[in-house]
């Protein structure tokens, strides 16, 4: 929808936000998202990444020239490679430029080095616009923590988001504190409590908080964790009906402002929107209309969805386990299989006859899914998940409890706020990370585990019901939460006016 007659933006000149997201699919997306509705709403934004990038979100600025809105995508160079160092320096091959391309975990160190060696020609791109599209504010992915020195030395404001919930990222900050003082056990499975939650919090130090912590990361972690302290607040994807507690604790600990404007993915309100959303291909609509139809012949709530996202990949060993999974629980199933999940010979011949079995319950897509479009179909009733943030939301969004399986990073704590905090959510068991984030050999999680959580989830019980009322429930809020006078939608109003050309004092501080 293009900006309303009631827009808050009624200048000529309107502000200009610059959204710097990581060239990753599960933070590029919801960036996209906050563009939109920062453009929604009158004012400038200009989403920042690389060629490759650029094209991915060819369809956020179709639909942004559609609904005339004032959003671009700015393509920066992608960096060449660094001077030539040891003679085992890993060169990224030619158009490597996104995570989601990574096959081999020696590329995720020299992939980050380069994005890192974006602050040039971001800096050029800033100094370069005239007064009227003067950038207001700077919103940078808390992993781009170069983007810090840029901003400083542009003298623009610099808010980060960070795509985690708020508990998990609280939960980061105060295990950062417990760790400089010593309070965190070394053995890898000792059980701790993270200190200075609202809730009781247990964690081991192999589930706990963790980005950027792999070897050789350290100093991309230490860098981002300052240049967390030094911005001058945070935008986050989730709103106060599911959080509320925990946004505010995160707002004390950070000491500055904590914007919760989400679900961003509510943005999207149309077919088209949600069949295109996270798809660079015009084939997403046609596979939304075979979807839909397979699933308008199942009754209501009875389908359970699984995916997990778009880093982890299951080799043949776990990937047989899931299916085998889904098929002993009995439900109706929809399963997302990636491409690269399935090359080898093997794994194809194992799927055809998964698939010929339970022809008529079972649906597997292979490659990319519209999971808006999915998780807002009313057959499905519950939803498989890595517990990747973006699938929570979205998963609670649209009403709909979850099994979790978390993999790494944020999602074991996720995992713990779906299920233990909001109560709706059953656990695969999953108790710890894969070895290797790509490609992993290890099975963890065995058919049983996925049978019995499916079962429990789908069930017919009073807990099962109760899990679903509260997913129900959180759905309402969320869809509240964005319209106009909820939480979200005004905390938007506020930060445009805040970081707006009339927002600011004339030495330049912010009205907070």
């Amino acid at each position: 929808m293009a900006p309303t007659e009631d827009s808050i933006i009624a200048t000529s000149s309107p502000p200009h936000f610059v959204l710097v997201p990581l060239a990753a699919p599960g933070h590029m997306i919801p960036m996209a998202d906050l563009a939109l509705l920062i453009a929604e709403r009158g004012a400038r934004a200009s989403l920042v990444t690389t060629p490759v990038n650029a094209a991915r979100l060819r369809g956020v600025v179709e639909r942004a020239r559609h609904a005339k809105l004032p959003l671009e995508i700015v393509a920066l160079p992608f960096p060449p490679p660094a001077a030539a160092g040891d003679e085992d320096d890993v060169v990224l091959p030619p158009g490597f430029e996104n995570i989601d391309q990574i096959k081999d975990n020696s590329h995720f160190l020299p992939l980050f080095q380069a994005i890192h060696r974006l602050a040039g020609p971001l800096e050029a791109y800033l100094r370069a616009q005239p007064q009227a599209r003067r950038p207001s504010c700077i919103v940078a992915d808390w992993c781009n923590s170069w983007t810090a020195a840029v901003a400083t030395r542009v003298g623009v404001p610099r808010l980060f988001f960070h795509g985690p919930s708020c508990f998990y990222s609280l939960c980061d900050i105060n295990v950062a504190t417990a760790a400089e003082h010593g309070l965190v056990p070394e053995d890898e499975s000792e059980a701790y409590a993270v200190p200075g939650m609202p809730v009781r919090v247990e964690v081991t130090k192999a589930t706990g908080p963790g980005f950027l912590n792999s070897p050789g990361f350290e100093a991309f972690q230490e860098e981002a964790m300052e240049a967390m302290r030094t911005a001058d607040g945070a935008v986050v994807n989730t709103f106060l009906g599911l959080e509320e507690q925990f946004v505010a604790c995160y707002e004390t600990a950070l000491g500055k402002p904590v914007w919760a404007l989400g679900p961003f993915c509510l943005v999207n309100n149309s077919r088209q929107d949600v069949a295109s959303r996270g798809h660079d291909e015009s084939s997403g609509a046609d596979l939304q209309s075979a979807v839909t139809a397979w699933l308008d012949a199942m009754e209501p709530g009875s389908v359970v969805y699984a995916s997990f996202g778009s880093l982890a990949r299951k080799l043949p060993g776990q990937l047989f386990e899931v299916g085998h999974g889904l098929e002993d629980s009995g439900k109706p199933f929809l399963w997302v299989v990636k491409e690269s999940e399935v090359a080898s010979p093997e794994a194809q011949a194992w799927l055809d006859a998964l698939e010929t079995r339970t022809a008529g319950r079972g649906l597997v897509v292979r490659g990319w899914a519209p999971q808006l479009a999915i998780l807002a179909h009313g057959a499905v009733g519950g939803f498989v998940t890595h517990c990747g943030w973006n699938s929570v939301i979205e998963s609670m969004a649209h009403g709909v409890p979850v099994v979790t399986w978390p993999h790494f990073a944020d999602q074991f704590l996720n995992e713990k706020l779906v299920v233990d905090v909001l109560g709706a959510g059953v656990s695969v068991g999953a108790a710890v990370a894969p070895v290797k984030l790509f490609d992993d050999e290890a099975v963890l999680v065995l058919r049983g585990d996925v049978a019995r959580a499916v079962s429990e989830l789908m069930g017919d019980g009073e807990a099962a019901e109760e899990r679903r009322k509260k997913a129900r429930e959180f759905g309402e809020r969320a869809h509240r939460a964005v319209e106009k006078g909820g939480s979200s939608y005004e905390n938007l109003t506020r930060l445009i006016q805040i970081f707006g050309e009339n927002g600011r004092s004339p030495q330049g501080n912010l009205k907070l």
